[in-house]
């Protein structure tokens, strides 16, 4: 009897181990997936899929997708509706293409917009007014405005009576040190021109050389570097121009590989940007693309692109260094964390942009250290349950998450079938947001002057390690974030006073040419963990 009752008490050991190793296998996968971010759907159904998204200083989130695509899933309040006889698809609309998303309440408000937004264009301005410009049809010429207000409001729409000189549809804005806005290319259009005007447009060869069968320039990408020149890239080739002058001042080497612009888009983006160095050094890094003729033959779904160039376009001899991603990408979307680092997330790894061109949809994003050696830049992150592919968009948050919105690649509306029009969103928590306590800013201020000495109150985190991040809110279309831009304080040695509190002191940026006068996100990253941002007016 002393013998069974061993048995059976080693029995149920055995047995109390096994559960319990595979509790603490689970927990460690847990830990694991949450070391490499995480996923949450935030709205179920926006009742818009939005292709061009952008942040507002009120914490919202406004989301644009195009008129003449016939009935969305989401009704305009109070019986309004849109009568417009040019309209291609409803002459008479009663649903919203336009819609503004509060992210502490998660509710949709929908908007007005009156002409067609279809592939535009945009940037905030100083006062935090979204300045949008042209699309399609009766939108072609169109300027608009949209001043943001906080949750409770009933801001809107507004289309200005100023047309643009160019129609523009598939072109990029950037926000310039005098405070307009360079507003480049666009389908058959090779110009650039500025809102408010300077004057007629001015013709960019680049921008017709690099035209082909495939239409592969638009959205050209446009950096603002720190010596107050454009970087202006389209398809393979790109300038250094002096806005200035309206003239090209240098032809950069080409990039290997695939053509990288829309419709075969990779994206891009300059990396951050730091005081410690006198706010030199830029360099832009470009990621994924298209084989040529993937647009013309999508049943052929021809692979994406698997490489990234970076270059320093100011050197004395710049040149192209490439590596290759964990997997192929195109239209995906890349967009510079808090930390510095650059996500890489979204798109496809075969076809091209365009209706129906997508195929094998890349569902896990990527990580970039642009600060490790060659080789090791690269961590994979935890995927997502819901492909987007053409028309998708992503933005950082102020409270560092990620938004990740649209997904259309259809012509209408097309809710079931293969890769159907997606009308959830998703946050993406990157791996910062769970790799320890957060720090807090207690006492930003709400707006700096150029070079403006500052001292910060932090709380919690690491005080040997504290940076302080100035980050644009960009304009989300097309697999480029217009006028994104992460710019480094440099910072004193934090001094402890008392407690969990120390201060930080820094200075910010000098001029407009490295920090245009918009409404940044300050974000304080210890140790690589960002706190929550406090909108900072810069300029």
């Amino acid at each position: 009897m002393g013998t069974s009752r061993f048995k059976s008490w080693n029995l149920m050991g055995s047995l109390l181990v096994f559960l319990l190793s595979f509790q603490l296998l689970a927990l460690v996968q847990f830990l694991q997936v949450e070391a490499q971010g995480s996923w949450e759907v935030v709205v179920e159904n926006a009742g818009i899929a939005s292709m061009h998204t952008a942040v507002t200083i009120y914490n919202n989130v406004v989301l644009l997708d195009r008129t003449d695509i016939g009935p969305s899933q989401l009704p305009l309040p109070d019986g309004e509706c849109r009568n417009d006889p040019n309209d291609e698809t409803s002459t008479h609309d009663c649903t919203a293409h336009s819609a503004i998303y509060d992210i502490a309440s998660g509710t949709i408000r929908p908007l007005f917009i009156d002409t067609d937004t279809w592939c535009s264009s945009g940037q905030f301005d100083t006062d935090g007014t979204l300045v949008q410009t042209g699309g399609d049809n009766d939108g072609f010429t169109k300027i608009r405005t949209f001043a943001p207000c906080p949750g409770d409001g009933n801001c809107n729409w507004v289309e200005t009576g100023t047309p643009l000189q160019n129609g523009r549809w598939y072109a990029t804005n950037q926000r310039m040190p005098d405070g307009s806005q360079a507003i480049f290319g666009g389908r058959s259009c090779d110009t650039v021109e500025y809102v408010p005007s300077k004057g007629a447009p001015v013709y960019i060869p680049l921008i017709a050389n690099t035209n082909d069968a495939q239409n592969d320039n638009l959205y050209p990408y446009v950096h603002l570097l720190p010596n107050n020149q454009l970087f202006i890239f389209a398809n393979r080739d790109s300038i250094l121009f002096d806005w200035n002058t309206n003239t090209a001042v240098a032809n950069l080497p080409t990039i290997p590989g695939e053509p990288r612009n829309y419709p075969s888009a990779g994206s891009s983006v300059m990396l951050p940007l730091s005081g410690f160095n006198g706010w030199g050094g830029p360099e832009i890094l470009l990621c994924g693309g298209a084989t040529y003729g993937a647009f013309l033959n999508p049943a052929a779904a021809l692979p994406a692109s698997i490489t990234c160039g970076r270059i320093a376009p100011l050197d004395a001899a710049p040149a192209w260094a490439m590596e290759n991603m964990p997997m192929r990408r195109n239209m995906g979307d890349m967009l510079l964390l808090p930390d510095g680092n650059v996500l890489i997330v979204n798109g496809a790894g075969n076809g091209a942009q365009g209706w129906g061109n997508a195929q094998n949809p890349v569902q896990t994003p990527v990580l970039y250290n642009p600060n490790a050696a060659a080789g090791t830049r690269f961590q994979t992150l935890t995927a997502t349950d819901i492909p987007r592919v053409y028309h998708s968009t992503a933005n950082v948050l102020p409270d560092a998450r990620v938004l990740i919105a649209g997904s259309n690649t259809h012509q209408f509306y097309t809710l079931t079938g293969y890769l159907p029009t997606e009308l959830r969103i998703e946050a993406f928590s990157p791996p910062y947001l769970s790799a320890g306590p957060r720090p807090t800013i207690t006492d930003a201020p709400g707006a700096l002057g150029y070079a403006q000495a500052l001292t910060l109150t932090i709380a919690g985190g690491n005080p040997t390690a504290i940076e302080l991040n100035l980050l644009s809110a960009p304009y989300s279309t097309h697999s480029f974030s217009q006028g994104q831009r992460l710019l480094q304080l440099e910072t004193s040695i934090p001094a402890s006073v008392g407690g969990d509190l120390y201060t930080v002191t820094a200075t910010a940026p000098p001029s407009s040419v490295i920090a245009p006068s918009v409404y940044y996100m300050l974000f304080a990253v210890s140790n690589g963990i960002p706190s929550t941002a406090s909108w900072v007016h810069i300029g």
